[in-house]
């Protein structure tokens, strides 16, 4: 007997969200090591783009039970 696949709930319990994460984390700690000339430009947009991945992910994924397109554009957009 095949067990059924659990429901996802929420955005986090994604697979590519988790990922995604982690690469944010990664990103932000990389650019603690930039010279301070770069951590108020170049390093802050790394950060701010690393971030909107998640946040894309878990926009598209809130839209999803109104739109499947639109949830396949905020996917392809992270």
């Amino acid at each position: 007997m095949e067990k059924a696949a659990a429901y996802i709930e929420h955005a986090r319990d994604l697979e590519v969200y988790k990922r995604a994460y982690a690469v944010s984390l990664g990103v932000h700690r990389a650019t603690l090591a930039f010279p301070k000339m770069e951590q108020y430009a170049l390093a802050d947009q790394l950060r701010r783009s690393s971030k909107a991945i998640c946040a894309n992910l878990a926009e598209g994924f809130a839209k999803q039970t109104r739109s499947k397109p639109e949830f396949a554009r905020f996917i392809s957009m992270g």
